[in-house]
Parts: C-alpha cells; structure tokens; sequence
C-alpha cells in the first residue's frame, strides 16, 4: 500500500482548497491537524475549508485553538470575526475584527 507524507496531503489539499473543493479539502486536513496539532498552518487552511464550506461552526472551533496557541495571528482573529458575523453574532465578532484591524492595516 502507498502511503503518502504529510507534506504530500497538505499540497493536495491546498489544489482542493485553490479549486474551491473546500469541503474535500477539509477531510484531508482533518487527520493532519490529527496527528500534528501544533501545525498552524494546516488548521488554518483546515479552517478556511470550513469557513468556505459552510461548516461555521467547525471553522470557529479551529479558528479558536489557533489563536490559543497564537493569540497574535491577525488572519486568525479577522476570520474569526467574519465566521461569527455569518453565524449572526456581531457582538462576539466585534472584538476580534477590531484586534485584526489593529494589528494589520490590511483588515482595517
């Protein structure tokens, strides 16, 4: 049986994400992060699948543990924000568009 490394999924499922299959993505990224919790860039691509695929709350839950582990990724809070505004909750969404606005002039 072939058995591929995680470098090999990660780049499959960014051609999932980039083809906009994000829900394909998504079960490929779900064991990565898995096996290796500490690899913030592939819960962050995990998240944005869900986000894209309309898994909120999932994405939220993802978006969540990054920023525990790294309460400085800007991306991380802006798309923490925009999944809770599409969740109907502004009010929740509101400190964490204002902390990505504050720290990168991009999301102001």
């Amino acid at each position: 049986m072939i058995t591929r490394s995680s470098a090999e999924e990660y780049t499959r499922a960014q051609l999932f994400f980039d083809a906009k299959a994000y829900a394909d993505a998504a079960r490929i990224l779900q064991p990565l992060v898995e096996a290796e919790p500490g690899q913030l860039a592939a819960r962050m691509l995990l998240a944005r699948s869900y986000y894209h695929s309309a898994q909120l709350a999932r994405a939220a839950a993802e978006l969540r543990l990054i920023l525990a582990q790294d309460p400085a990724e800007s991306y991380a809070h802006l798309m923490l924000g925009r999944t809770l505004e599409r969740q109907g909750r502004p009010e929740e969404a509101r400190p964490h568009l204002r902390l990505a606005a504050a720290m990168t002039d991009a999301f102001a």
